[in-house]
Parts: C-alpha cells; structure tokens; sequence
C-alpha cells in the first residue's frame, strides 16, 4: 500500500471513456475484518459504560423533542420554523423526534444509540482509509472511536448532531469516491443527497468538499479545474450557504452577539491561532479534558498572543516544503485546519459566551492529525517487515488501551449532571455557568444550602447573570423569604427581558401568596416568550381552575 499515487489512467471505452481512479479500491470486508469490528463495537461499548444508565445533561432537554413538538404537526415546525428548536438542524431534530417516539424520555437509550453512531462513523472512517490505500486503516478508526477527546460528543446527548452527521458525512465521501471511480450518475447524486443531510444535521460538515479536493491533491499531487473542481461546484455553493445560513441563525435565533461577541478581525486570527495549538495539544496528550474551558482574554494589544498564529505558520513551512516527497503531513494538517475552520472564532457561536474552545469541536478534525500519525506508525512497522509481528499487534493494542482507559475515566465525568458540573469547576474554578448549573441540580434535590454558595460565587463572576439571579430567586423562596425572591426573579426578568422561566417562577411565588391577578399576567407573558413551556402551561392552569375558567384550563393542561 502507498500513501500516494502519482499519475491517473483513463479506461479504455473508446470515445466516451471517462476518468477513473483506479487506485480508490473497493475492498470486500473478510471474515478477519468483521471481527475487529465487532471487537472494536465491544470495547467502545466497555468504554463507555459509565454513561449507560446516564441522564441528560446541560441543553438536554433544548435537543430531546419537548411535548409540544411530538405531534406530526410539530414535526413540520421543526422542518418549517427556525427558532421552534434550539437550532435549525432539521434533520438533527427529527432524528430527535423519532427517538422519543421509540426511546419516550429514558435517557440510557439516547446514549446507546449515540454511542453506536460513534461506533458506525468509526466504522465507515476505517473503510475510506482503505478505499484510499491508506496504511493502518482499522488501527487508525480504533484510535478515532477510543480517544478520550471524543468522549463529550458521545456522552453528551445534545451531541448526537456530531455522531450523526459524521455518518452522513463519511456516507457521502464514499458515495463521492464511488463516482469518482466510476463517473456513475447515482453515485453522484447520492453523495449530493447525502451532503445536504449531512449539513441539516451540522453545518459544520460543509467543510467537505474542501476536504475532497484535499485527498484528491494528496493522491496525485495536483488538482484540474475541470475533473477535480467543478464537480464540486454544487456542494462549495450548498455548503456555503448553509454555513451563512447557521451564522444568521447563530445571531438571531440563538443569541451569539452582544458584548462577549464584540472582536476585531485581528482578534479573531488570534484565537484561531491558539485554538489550532489548543486542539492540537488536546489530540497528543489528552490531559485534564474539561467540560467548559476557561475563556481567553484576547486582546490585539497583547505581543505574546502573536505568538500562536506565527507559530502555526511557521510550522506550516516544514510540511510544504517538503510537499513533493511526503503530500501526507501537509494534508492532514490541511484537513484538521480546514474542518476546524468555522469553529475557530471567525463566525459567532453560542458557546464562544463560556470558552472558545470545546472538545466537540473537534470530532471530525480530529482525523486531521490522527490519520497522519496512525499511518505513520502502520508504516514505520511496514518497512521493517513488522506489520504483522506480535511487536506491532502489542504496540497497537498498548496504544489502544491507554486510550480507552482514557475515555472511560473522561466518561465517568459526564454521568450525570452533579458530577459533570464539579468537574467542570475542579478544571476550570471560574467558570461560572457551571457555577450556575451545579446550584440548579442541587436545588432540583433540595440541597439549598448547598447551592447558595455557588450561586453567589457565579454572581461574583458574571454580575449580570440572569439565570443565577432566577435561581437565587428559587433559594431563597424555598427559605420562605418570598420578599427577596420576588427581587431576584424581577432583577433576572430586567437582566433577561425575554427570560420566560423567570415569569414563570415569579408568577408562581406571587400566585402561593395570593396575588393571583399578577401571577397571571407572568404566566401569559411567559407563554408568549416561549409557547412551549410546560410549567407555565401547567401553573396557569392550576389558577384558571381555582378562578372557576375550567375551559381555558383544560387547553393549557393539554400542552403541559
């Protein structure tokens, strides 16, 4: 096997021959193939034991289909309102109605079926590496599915949208490599079809004709306008779009703009230049993986920032230099580069609020330096004659191991909310969503005393913390001191004006303490903030009863 291929051959089918690529391989799966797919199924399995019987975490519950949406009705919405889910995946989002049909709310079940995408885009990883002649092709898809850095977009329910579309993503590079074999029509047209779910699902997946033209410069060294590009014309101009389309609705459906978004383009490059080192490092040596990285202060006027942007350039220069021998490295940087590129800061994205970087970032890139480095060590062994030697196998399976050890420590973290939560603030003391968020699980089982604390600490970080004053509000209701939470509830709704579960809460307090015609109002106002909210469904009905309105009751108690 090489890891290029020099020159391209045309068949031989007279005047309307047609360009093939012969050295993409179509290899039929032996018996010793399955085997260490299911055996690789079964460790990811083992891996990720500690998320088996886990719970939804964080934005759960924005992804897991709310009951308003459950109708065939609401699965129209999801296709035909943007804003009706937390995002516009609509594919995501289906995928996420179906399952509650199947799955109802138990969230084990989200989590098998996550992890067996992660282990089908594993899967499908180490057969592209071996249409593409690509050495240690398995052992590289096993470093994919065990490395820990994977572990919060298969723990995590909320990133299925990552496992998915990685399977539609890889589904449409093998039907593109099937064309491109064959100059087949259907093969084509699948690869398009499966291109457009694949960005319903993530947008991010529009980097992947880019990364075509990437394996296909890698494969012979240069690229024609004509059989390279313009075949893929059609998927730069769905990808684009989709992409703008994300970054408008990222804006003004999500809420990535404000102070925290405002950043000079120069800024911008040198976040880029850190997140590349930053992924980087996590991929090598994955240590002290957190859940929400602490958040740079970036500033222009900064020199030593400089520095990281220069640094990835420059190292830019050894692989293009040596570009005429060696097309891998340079590839797989260009690759890793380039999927990660609309998660790098140029774009605004929800979560640049608590950390420019996160590990589900990086799920496809990943394989930027992965592929490289796999290949690296299948070849040194190759050229040794080793590859089948018990030296190689124990290297393998020792590098494996550790990896996968790795991801089921990382794994134990993301079983449940408390858990996740404290180890987000071991890693990162001043991050105060999870500050936040630990305080709301702790309310959520009574442990008040135990959530004040945290709840003045995220406001000592974050004064204008709408979401800690709501739940300060809560602390100090079920303290009885009504007064003081009815403050906090009205400093959170004049923070957040469109904060529904504020109104709601307040409304709640205000309704045990017989001041009903207000709790109404909230109630109403809450609803028209977000329609979809049960509680307030629920506790508007609870007054209309008392007010004797069974007939608005009853379709308020119907959508809660």
């Amino acid at each position: 096997m090489s890891l290029a291929v020099e020159s391209d051959r045309v068949s031989g089918r007279g005047p309307s021959a047609q360009r093939v690529w012969p050295s993409i391989a179509t290899p039929e799966l032996e018996r010793n193939d399955w085997l260490f797919l299911i055996a690789l199924a079964i460790a990811v399995l083992i891996a990720y034991q500690p998320v088996w019987n886990g719970g939804f975490l964080w934005d759960d519950a924005a992804h897991v289909t709310r009951p308003d949406l459950r109708s065939w009705h609401g699965l129209w919405s999801i296709w035909s309102a943007p804003g009706s889910t937390q995002q516009y995946y609509p594919i995501t989002h289906s995928f996420f109605w179906l399952l509650q049909h199947l799955c109802g709310d138990v969230s084990s079940r989200y989590h098998l079926v996550n992890i067996m995408l992660h282990v089908a885009a594993a899967s499908m990883i180490g057969l592209t590496l071996r249409q593409l002649s690509i050495p240690g092709a398995w052992f590289i898809a096993a470093i994919f599915a065990l490395h820990p850095v994977q572990v919060e977009s298969v723990a995590w329910i909320s990133e299925v949208k990552n496992t998915l579309s990685a399977v539609l993503y890889l589904g449409a590079a093998l039907s593109w490599f099937s064309y491109r074999r064959s100059a087949d029509a259907g093969a084509y047209a699948l690869a398009f079809v499966l291109f457009a779910l694949a960005l319903c699902t993530k947008s991010v997946t529009a980097t992947l004709p880019a990364a075509l033209l990437v394996v296909e410069w890698w494969r012979r060294g240069r690229l024609s306008w004509q059989h390279d590009v313009l075949p893929l014309v059609p998927f730069f101009i769905l990808g684009i779009v989709a992409g703008l389309f994300t970054v408008w609705v990222e804006r003004t459906l999500v809420g990535a703009q404000g102070g925290e978004f405002h950043l000079t383009f120069v800024e911008r490059c040198l976040i880029a230049g850190r997140a590349l080192w930053f992924y980087a490092g996590k991929l090598l040596w994955p240590a002290n993986l957190v859940f929400i990285y602490p958040r740079w202060t970036v500033s222009q006027d900064m020199l030593w920032q400089y520095a990281y942007p220069v640094a990835a350039v420059v190292v830019l220069v050894v692989p293009w230099s040596l570009r005429h021998r060696f097309r891998g490295p340079l590839a797989g940087i260009l690759y890793f580069a380039g999927t990660l590129f609309p998660a790098l800061g140029f774009f605004n994205a929800y979560p640049f609020r608590f950390s420019f970087v996160a590990d589900h970032f990086q799920y496809l890139a990943s394989l930027g330096l992965i592929t490289p480095i796999g290949a690296g060590i299948a070849i040194a062994f190759q050229r040794r004659q080793l590859w089948d030697s018990s030296l190689a196998k124990a290297t393998c399976i020792g590098i494996l191991s550790v990896l996968a050890l790795l991801t089921w420590k990382q794994a134990h973290v993301y079983a449940d909310s408390e858990s996740l939560y404290r180890a987000t603030i071991q890693g990162n003391p001043k991050s105060w969503m999870a500050h936040n968020n630990l305080a709301g699980t702790l309310l959520a089982r009574n442990a008040v005393d135990d959530a004040i604390p945290h709840i003045e600490m995220a406001l000592a970080l974050k004064p204008d913390y709408a979401e800690a004053r709501n739940n300060l509000g809560l602390a100090l209701a079920s303290k009885g001191r009504v007064n003081a939470a009815l403050t906090e509830y009205r400093n959170a709704i004049e923070l957040q004006p469109d904060y529904a579960e504020a109104y709601n809460n307040r409304g709640y307090l205000l309704a045990r303490n017989g001041r009903v015609d207000e709790a109404i109002l909230h109630y109403r106002r809450a609803l028209e903030i977000d329609p979809g909210l049960a509680m307030a469904h629920g506790n508007l009905a609870e007054v209309l009863i008392a007010r004797g309105r069974t007939g608005g009751a009853i379709m308020h108690l119907e959508s809660s």
